[in-house]
Formats: C-alpha cells, sequence, structure tokens
C-alpha cells in the first residue's frame, strides 16, 4: 500500500460466509484509514437472489462501489440491484464494444463504466464509449492495462479512476513511475513502452 501513495484500493468480496467479508472490509478499512476510499469487486460470483441478500449486508458499510456483483449480461438484474442498493453499482469489464456500454447507460443499470481496453476493441472503441459516457453524464474508469489506459484516460471527459496493477512491469524496460497515487505518463511519442527483449525470449512460446 506504500508503494505509489494510494488512498483508494479494491478488495474482492463474494465469499459465502459474510462475515468473511465483513472481516476483510473492516481490516483492509483500518489499514487503509477513514477518510480513504474502499472500492469492491465480485467477480459476478452471486446469482441474482443472493446477491440482493448480500448486498443489502454491506450496503452500509462505506463501499464506494459495488463492482460485477452478477453475470455482467443480466442487464434486468442490475436494474434491480441499482433501485434496491444506495451503494453505486459500477460494470464494464466485460463491455464487447461501444454498443455493450451505450445499451447499459441507457437502460440506467449502473451508476459508473469501467470498459476493458481489449474487449472494449482497442482505443477506438475506447473513444467511441467516452464519448457515449459523456452525453449520458456516466463517470468512466478503466480495467487493467494501465500503461495504455492512463493516457486514454487523459483524453476521457467524465474519467474517474484508473486502475493500476504491475502485472506487465517485468517485461517493460522503464515501467511507469507513480506519486502520491497518480500514475506519471512519460512525455515520449506513443505509449512510452520499451520490452525486456531477453525477458520475452526467455518465455516465449512456440506453437
Amino acid at each position: 500500500m506504500e508503494r505509489g501513495g494510494f488512498d483508494i484500493l479494491k478488495i474482492r468480496l463474494g465469499r459465502t460466509n459474510i462475515d468473511e467479508d465483513l472481516y476483510a472490509i473492516e481490516s483492509v478499512k483500518k489499514a487503509l484509514g477513514k477518510e480513504n476510499i474502499l472500492l469492491c469487486d465480485f467477480n459476478q460470483g452471486y446469482n441474482l437472489p443472493d446477491a440482493i441478500h448480500f448486498l443489502n449486508a454491506l450496503d452500509d458499510k462505506g463501499l464506494y462501489w459495488f463492482e460485477e456483483p452478477i453475470d455482467y449480461y443480466n442487464y434486468d438484474g442490475y436494474k434491480v440491484l441499482r433501485n434496491r442498493m444506495k451503494t453505486p453499482i459500477i460494470l464494464g469489464e466485460n463491455f464487447h464494444g461501444p454498443d455493450d456500454a451505450f445499451q447499459a447507460m441507457d437502460k440506467k443499470i449502473c451508476d459508473f463504466i469501467m470498459p476493458d481496453l481489449m474487449r472494449i476493441c482497442g482505443i477506438s472503441g475506447w473513444m467511441q464509449t467516452a464519448s457515449i459516457a459523456a452525453a449520458y453524464r456516466i463517470k468512466m474508469s478503466s480495467h487493467l492495462f494501465p500503461e495504455v489506459s492512463a493516457q486514454l484516460m487523459r483524453v476521457t471527459p467524465t474519467a474517474h479512476l484508473c486502475e493500476w496493477t504491475d502485472w506487465a512491469e517485468p517485461m517493460i524496460a522503464d515501467p511507469y513511475k507513480l506519486n502520491n497515487g497518480n500514475v506519471i505518463i512519460p512525455d515520449v511519442p506513443g505509449t512510452g513502452i520499451d520490452f525486456k527483449e531477453d525477458i520475452l525470449e526467455k518465455y516465449k512460446i512456440d506453437l
């Protein structure tokens, strides 16, 4: 938590024992501090009845959002949850193109969206989705690929939170720097990404 000075963290929830989720929330909040923000992701772990039951128990725990508690394509279910919960609902990492994003915003099934750069159809799909989000005044966060998503967030009118993971760092020659919870975008052409060729060669798989 110290690296990068983050004051926003995300935890995974959705255990079958609600007490375990409550313990996780309490423990992370204690470490994070009361003034900071805690996000949560359920990774589509519930069916709708279970989501209603468990999310009701978590709805007053000060979580910033509920991310994908049910199957991403269950738009009717998300509308039910959004109408019943005080905590905002976010989805979008499984939008397969801008049309999915449009349908979600048009049907008013979520409070925020967070597209995945790969599934949203790359940079062109991201920019189309950003325009739709701006029209609906929906805040837009990112899902993974921070080395490119961070730059796209800079030109997203309703940019919200940039999800940071360091998973690619072992193979990147000059990983992005962090400062006070912010990604420092290098002043270089393109993405600024150069790969360590020796690492790529080491883990290459010949098909």
